[in-house]
């Protein structure tokens, strides 16, 4: 399917059934919860890890991926995780169009930021997409016109694996390297041509909701955040601090011996993060 995100960028997405051979637990009108996979930048729906994680996803029911701006058979460019949240927004909306009551959200690194944000921006419950309380960024202000266009775009649980706390991180090797690839010119060349990624050229104006903001307004929709304690993008910082401000409604995992993201998470961790989603979720 190709979606249409609020400001009217294409998003390639892909709904799968529920592994037919799992005992998936469906409601009282029969029908199975759905797990919305946001990838982390430079990923795409259809790339090996994602495809992993989705496989696993599938037997607890039903999973939507799909391809942020700029990545993958998508149109537009990144903005690393700005107006990606209208992306996971239409791409959430899309699963209650197929009938889906109970939709949780699982985000990698920058998908784990995204998740975040669109939790917070699109409560249960209340209009969505709310503005941000710092001016609403460009991907706060299309948010109503969604909603009426598009329905309800809101999720039952949220799940934020190697997600940074606060913007502008340099503070590892990793990171460094990812704002060169970000801000340069030649940087955005590697990304677009090596790493298949289009990045957009223009500064964030303003800067959207910071993810430990935006991880204090999730309350009361179920948190957990996931973390590596050998990420090289992200120290263990960055985790707590997401934890402290979201408060005990959240819950935290540091994984000994995990990396970053995706990449990193194994089945069985994947297994363990279904299994938390189909229990917190209301209606799992």
């Amino acid at each position: 399917m190709v979606l249409l995100a609020a400001d009217g960028v294409a998003i390639e997405a892909v709904h799968e059934p529920a592994d037919f051979d799992a005992d998936v637990t469906h409601d009282a009108a029969g029908r199975v919860p759905v797990t919305v996979v946001a990838h982390g930048f430079t990923g795409s729906a259809g790339r090996p890890h994602v495809r992993r994680a989705a496989a696993v996803f599938r037997r607890y029911g039903a999973v939507i991926t799909f391809s942020f701006r700029g990545h993958g058979a998508s149109g537009g460019r990144s903005t690393v995780g700005d107006r990606e949240v209208l992306d996971l927004a239409a791409a959430v909306a899309w699963a209650r169009r197929l009938g889906h009551r109970t939709v949780w959200t699982v985000g990698f690194s920058m998908g784990g930021s995204v998740v975040l944000r669109h939790a917070a921006l699109y409560p249960a419950g209340g209009p969505d997409a709310q503005a941000d309380g710092r001016g609403s960024g460009p991907a706060e202000g299309h948010g109503s016109g969604f909603a009426d266009a598009h329905g309800p775009a809101h999720t039952d649980a949220v799940v934020a694996v190697s997600a940074p706390a606060r913007w502008y991180y340099r503070g590892t090797a990793a990171m460094r390297r990812l704002h060169w690839v970000v801000t340069r010119p030649l940087g955005r060349a590697v990304g677009r041509y090596g790493l298949r990624t289009r990045i957009h050229t223009s500064d964030w104006d303003p800067v959207p909701l910071d993810p430990a903001e935006a991880a204090a307004r999730i309350a009361p929709t179920p948190l957990l955040l996931v973390h590596g304690d050998r990420d090289p993008y992200f120290p263990l910082d960055h985790p707590r601090a997401l934890a402290t401000a979201a408060g005990p409604q959240a819950d935290l995992w540091l994984e000994p011996g995990m990396g970053h993201a995706e990449n990193a998470a194994d089945e069985a961790l994947l297994a363990r993060i279904a299994d938390w989603a189909a229990r917190r979720a209301p209606g799992g």
